[in-house]
């Protein structure tokens, strides 16, 4: 992957359909974790995550006797992987399949290990129209953007592990980077105080392939509880304040697009909304 060239290849507001179609396609790899893991009470047992050497999704490893299975995505061709031992042991091309050969597929290949069917979970949440009715995957008709996508995902993953790494010194601090299949975001969480999550300062951070806010990929830090937004400073560069419904700073991709030197730019950008969200928060 060419981080750089496919993150340029096309423009920011035509990855609508690349976006729905992934959001629907790593239900399948939630539904499996959720039928075959304890819940955790973060709900962490179904969060995916981006890994950086294959470049693709992956659930939650899900022992059995064997050891343990993992069901990955690829974004780039639009692939359903099985991965046992850090092997891809087997691989369905979405090109043209529906969501119910998908799960029959995903379904055998569970049971072959004595895993428990995905098709026998229902989600917990409500997917947005446009992804909830897609029901045909058409993977090649949107390669230049479902690589794009995978590119956003990618540059997310680096700039956020990199975050989590700088600031693992807070106390509870940062939250591993997971991806969460209900809002298709990749974030961690870093929480400043002890507490549970809902009383105790924290700051959210993480990028959105986009949704009902922006149709474009973004970057946000999100203090907790809110900003005051009559009482915010410049937001640091290249972002904006966003102030309905929560109050945080956003860059778009296309702000994003730029900048010099991805993803240390990036970073720097992160960092920067996250000290003044710890002001805000601590002032």
């Amino acid at each position: 992957m060419d981080l750089d060239k496919d993150l340029h290849a096309c423009a920011p507001l035509s990855l609508v359909a690349a976006r729905c179609m992934t959001h629907k396609a790593i239900q399948l790899l939630t539904l499996a974790a959720r039928s075959n893991l304890e819940p955790e009470i973060d709900d962490s047992h179904s969060s995916l995550r981006w890994d950086a050497t294959s470049k693709r999704f992956l659930s939650q490893p899900m022992p059995h006797d064997d050891g343990a299975m993992l069901i990955g995505l690829s974004l780039s061709p639009l692939r359903l992987d099985v991965v046992q031992d850090g092997t891809t042991r087997v691989k369905l091309d979405m090109e043209a399949q529906t969501t119910e050969g998908a799960l029959q597929w995903l379904d055998r290949h569970l049971g072959q290990s004595g895993l428990n069917p995905a098709s026998k979970v229902t989600l917990p949440y409500e997917l947005p129209e446009a992804v909830a009715k897609l029901d045909l995957f058409s993977a090649q008709t949107a390669s230049v953007q479902l690589t794009a996508l995978a590119a956003w995902f990618d540059l997310a993953n680096t700039v956020l592990s990199d975050f989590a790494k700088n600031y693992a010194y807070l106390e509870p601090g940062p939250s591993p980077v997971r991806c969460w299949p209900h809002h298709f975001d990749i974030a961690t969480y870093v929480q400043l105080e002890a507490g549970s999550a809902e009383a105790a300062r924290g700051i959210g951070i993480g990028m959105s392939p986009g949704d009902e806010s922006y149709g474009q990929p973004y970057v946000y830090v999100n203090p907790w509880p809110h900003l005051d937004p009559a009482d915010l400073p410049d937001p640091p560069h290249p972002g904006d304040w966003h102030t309905d419904g929560y109050v945080g700073a956003v860059a778009t991709a296309e702000q994003i697009l730029t900048l010099v030197d991805l993803p240390d730019a990036l970073l720097s950008f992160v960092e920067s909304a996250f000290a003044v969200g710890r002001a805000g928060l601590e002032a």
